[in-house]
């Protein structure tokens, strides 16, 4: 049946309108004017570059000095813009002054050599492995396979 040669139609002007309208009347449904316009962020930027002989890229402007004030204070650092933290994520590295000391404890009375560090024998930031009589005998007990 797909060998049958099909009448062609012909539409009327009445039919041919309704149709018209109708798929004018939807694009007017869904249809948004945009006012505010952007860059796309997900697009890549291509510069151009400037012509050496002509005369408009060549131009010595003056300096904007508030341009270039805002300029230098959006390049600073937020320790030296804000008084305080603005996210959480500042909060973390905020404050630079160590919790402990660099220097010897003062109830730390071993003397130390020039070539010794001194942060070695606090015990607030080393907690070395100690043996004693108990923990030696389970190691060996341990190494013998029990």
């Amino acid at each position: 049946m797909a060998g049958h040669p099909r009448e062609k139609v012909i539409p009327d002007e009445v039919h041919q309108n309704q149709i018209l309208r109708e798929l004018y009347l939807k694009e007017l449904r869904t249809q948004k004017l945009y006012t505010q316009y952007h860059v796309n962020p997900l697009r890549k930027i291509h510069t151009i570059t400037r012509k050496p002989m002509s005369w408009h890229d060549n131009l010595k402007e003056p300096a904007d000095a508030r341009f270039l004030n805002l300029i230098h204070h959006t390049a600073q650092g937020p320790r030296k813009k804000y008084p305080e933290t603005q996210t959480e994520n500042q909060e973390v590295g905020w404050d630079l002054e160590p919790l402990v000391s660099l220097a010897p404890s003062s109830g730390n009375t071993r003397k130390h050599s020039g070539n010794v560090n001194p942060e070695r024998h606090d015990r607030r930031l080393n907690h070395f492995r100690v043996c004693s009589d108990i923990t030696l005998y389970k190691a060996k007990t341990w190494g013998l396979g029990d």
